[in-house]
Parts: structure tokens; sequence; C-alpha cells
């Protein structure tokens, strides 16, 4: 079978796509790749040697009327472009990971009687997958979300270089718990400002590597240096699951991929959720990872005090030591139960 694989710009969207992408090739089905052609999807498609279409397609929540206009005018675009592409590759089903870009496609899907998958990695769902939704043969969730029509629990995809490392128990016992910090690809201006002062008057008993983002990094280690605290300071780790592996506990965004890869390595987080992320979905993720007991939750608007407290409180009642013994196989396993309910549905 010949499946439309639709994911773009964000790593949420596409590492996702790129997994499941994988085990359908394994499965000797062909695949063929719709986004935006950004480096994102460059890097994460490259091993995949799958014929990509790029569309033009900006966001639509959030923005002015005039860029929701001309919105508009390239989901109509995008509609005619893509359905040509169906016709041509003769696409039998199609794979949408979230994103304004599946909107598009998954018309251009329904038009021509093809049948249309979603996934939803966050816990709260996003707009297109919500309007593809209506007619989606089944909607896979990476969290669990109630009133979805057609849904199954799958778990978020997450990259075999993610999967769980277990660790000797005798690492627990050393002298300095090891902390990984990291705000994103693009790093964190909250965090990045305010865990030196935060982790102050606890550095003796850590040691601390911080991922900072592009152009941050003397900024970020001046304030580790004002504070008297040694930290591996870098704008990028190339191998952030060696860092989550190396860590007893991790500080992070919530974004929901990175929530699921690092649960699945049996670690847990001090989770800060990006303020002003669409519907509020960042917090809505870290409340389900701190209800699973994986992570607490510390929110900007709290004083930078509580951070400290919430650190400290990790530390003294061990929660990393309590988190490492959790077993959580959803994420491990979400690409393995996509593939085979897709393949079940289709051979029907």
């Amino acid at each position: 079978m010949k499946f439309l694989i639709v994911a773009a710009k964000t790593g949420g969207h596409v590492f996702p796509a790129a997994t499941v992408s994988k085990k359908l090739i394994n499965k000797d089905h062909q695949i063929i790749l719709i986004g935006t052609g950004n480096n994102i999807e460059i890097n994460a498609y490259e091993d995949l040697n799958s014929k990509q279409y790029q569309l033009n397609i900006d966001g639509f929540r959030g923005k002015n009327v005039f860029i929701k206009i001309r919105v508009l005018f390239q989901i109509i675009t995008n509609i005619f472009y893509l359905l040509k592409v169906i016709k041509e590759e003769r696409i039998d089903a199609m794979i949408g990971f979230g994103g304004f870009i599946n909107v598009p496609a998954g018309i251009a899907c329904f038009i021509k009687g093809i049948p249309v998958f979603t996934h939803e990695q966050n816990s709260v769902m996003g707009s297109a997958n919500k309007l593809l939704s209506k007619f989606a043969v089944i909607n896979f969730l990476g969290f669990e979300i109630s009133n979805i029509n057609n849904s199954i629990f799958s778990g978020n995809p997450i990259r075999d270089t993610f999967r769980d490392y277990s660790k000797d128990i005798t690492e627990e016992l050393e002298d300095k718990i090891k902390v990984y910090i990291t705000g994103g690809s693009q790093g964190s201006k909250y965090i990045n400002l305010n865990m030196p002062h935060a982790l102050e008057p606890l550095s003796e008993y850590l040691l601390i590597k911080h991922q900072c983002g592009l152009d941050n990094l003397e900024q970020v280690k001046s304030g580790y240096e004002s504070n008297n605290i040694e930290a591996e300071v870098l704008e990028f780790f190339n191998n952030p699951e060696e860092q989550i592996k190396w860590s007893d506990f991790v500080v992070s965004r919530a974004g929901a991929l990175s929530l699921s890869e690092i649960t699945s390595m049996k670690k847990g987080a001090l989770m800060i959720p990006l303020p002003n992320s669409i519907d509020n979905h960042q917090y809505e993720n870290a409340k389900k990872i701190e209800d699973m007991g994986m992570g607490i939750l510390h929110e900007e608007d709290e004083d930078i005090s509580y951070l400290t407290d919430k650190i400290n409180e990790i530390i003294k009642d061990k929660k990393y030591i309590n988190w490492k013994k959790n077993e959580l196989t959803n994420h491990v396993n979400a690409a393995n139960e996509i593939v085979k309910h897709i393949e079940e549905y289709l051979n029907k």
C-alpha cells in the first residue's frame, strides 16, 4: 500500500511521522511525504529515501485577518494540487500528524474517498486534527482525550534512540544528582534566566548540563558563574537522548514528544509549560504527566522560590529514584500499534 504522510515544521509533528514511516517501510509499504521542506523535516526524513512534496502554507490560529485570508487561499490552491498528487501517486490512505498543513491534505483525501488517519501528540486536540477527526476513520491519541470519535489511545511514536535505558541501581548512590536542563531547540528565556538562580542554594548537590539554544550561550554561562555554579552549558547537544540517559531527572518545557521521550527512558521531569502555547496544551500535557506520577509542574507566574523548593523536593524525597522504577510502554510501542490498527482497518 502507498501512504500519504503529512507533517511539517515542528519536531513534535515530524519525528512521530518519521518513526511511523519507518515502520511502514519495514513492512513493505510505500510512503509519500507532504511537508514544507524545512530543516527539521530534511533531517528527520533523510533515511527514508521516499518522494517528498512541499506545500506553501502558513498557520491559522492566532494570526491577523490578512494572514487568515491568505491561508484560506493557500488551502484551496493546495487542495487542487494534492488531488493531482493523490491521483498520480495512487495513494491508498493518509496519515496526518497535526498542524495546519493537514487541512488541505485531509480534504483532498476526503474528496477522493481515501481513508484518513490522524495522530494527535498533545493532551488537547489541535485545530487541524479536530477538523479532520470528523471524517477520519481512526484518530490515534498520544495522551488520553475524552469525547473523540473513532479514537484509539496509541501513545506517541518515539525514535528508537529514546527507548528505555535501564541503569544499575549503584549509580543512584553517587554523591551528586545529575540534572539535564533543556528549553527545546530554540531554548527558553524563562529557563535560561531563572535556573541558575533557582539552583544556587542546591548547587553543592548537583551536576548540571544545560541546553540553552542559539545565541544564549554567554548569557547562561554568565548566570551560572555569577552564582558560583559549575555547569556544562551548550547551545545544542547533538545527542539529547544521551543527556537524558546521563541525568537523574530533567528540567524541560512540556511539549508532548519531549515528555514522551523523557518518561519512556524512565526519567521524570520538572515541567515548565510554555504559557502562550495554543489551547494551553503544554500545561495540560504537564498535568497528565504529573497525574501519572512522573513529574512536577511549575508555572512561570509562580515565584522563583517555588522553583527552588520543587527541585529540593525532588532531591530530598528522592522522587527521581521512584520515577526510574515506573514502567511506561505506551510511547515505546506506539508506532507498532498505529501501523497494526491501520493495516487491520485497510485489510478488512
